[in-house]
C-alpha cells in the first residue's frame, strides 16, 4: 500500500522531502506533482523500478523517458548543450518543457534513443519537484502520469490513489497542478523541432512544426 505525503506547494515540508528521497534510493517508484500535471518517477539507475514504471503505464521498452533535473548545471551533465541550445535552455528553464539533446557518456545507454543516443531532460517549475530533486542530488528518470488509454496527465490526487495505491511506494499530493503535458522541443538539428505541442507556448521560440 502506497504511503501518501501532502505537501505544501509553495513551501515544503524538509522532512517530507527528505524522506521521498530516501525512499527513491531505496528503489521506491513514486507519483509527484510537476508544473504540468503528476509524474511517475524513480531513480536514475534502477532498472527494476524503471520496468515498474512501463508496466504502469503500458509503454514499451521503445518509449524514452525523461531525466528531470534540478537546474541547467546538472542538465548539461547528461547532455550536450552548445551556446546557442544554452541561451534556449536558460530563457525556458524552469518551465514545460522536455528539450530532446544529444546524450553524454554519463546517460546509461539503455535509457538513451537506440539509434540517434539522444536522451529527453526537463527542468520543472514547481516547488515541491524542485526540492525533491535537490535533496535527492541527481535527475528523477520519469514520465507524465498518463494511465493506458488515456491521453492527459491525471491531476486528481484521490484518482490516482485509487488507481495506484498498490503499484507505487509513494504519492505525493502537491496542491493543483496543470493537466496538460510538457512541451516537447527536439535541440539535435540546426533549427528547434516541435515534437509535441503541450503547456509550454511556442511562439517566441521560432520552431518549426
Amino acid at each position: 500500500m502506497a504511503q501518501f505525503f501532502s505537501i505544501h506547494p509553495d513551501n515544503p515540508q524538509p522532512r517530507l522531502i527528505k524522506q521521498a528521497a530516501e525512499m527513491l534510493r531505496n528503489g521506491a517508484v513514486i507519483v509527484y506533482p510537476t508544473d504540468s500535471g503528476y509524474a511517475i518517477g524513480c531513480h536514475l539507475d534502477d532498472k527494476e523500478a524503471v520496468a515498474r514504471i512501463r508496466h504502469i503505464r503500458g509503454l514499451d521498452e521503445k518509449h524514452l523517458m525523461t531525466l528531470v533535473c534540478r537546474d541547467l548545471s546538472e542538465l548539461a551533465h547528461y547532455a550536450r548543450v552548445d551556446n546557442a541550445q544554452f541561451r534556449l535552455l536558460k530563457n525556458n528553464t524552469p518551465g514545460s518543457y522536455t528539450f530532446i539533446l544529444e546524450a553524454t557518456k554519463e546517460v546509461p545507454r539503455r535509457l538513451q534513443h537506440p539509434k540517434r543516443s539522444t536522451i529527453g531532460l526537463r527542468i520543472p517549475d514547481h516547488p515541491v519537484a524542485l526540492a525533491l530533486l535537490e535533496e535527492l542530488g541527481e535527475p528523477l528518470l520519469s514520465s507524465t502520469l498518463i494511465l493506458p488509454g488515456g491521453d492527459q496527465p491525471l491531476t486528481d490526487v484521490a484518482e490516482i490513489r485509487e488507481h495506484l495505491e498498490k503499484l507505487v511506494e509513494l504519492v505525493i499530493e502537491g496542491g493543483i497542478v496543470g493537466g496538460e503535458s510538457t512541451t516537447v522541443i527536439d535541440l539535435t538539428s540546426d533549427a528547434p523541432v516541435l515534437v509535441r505541442r503541450g503547456k509550454g507556448p511556442i511562439a517566441h521560440l521560432g520552431i518549426e512544426e
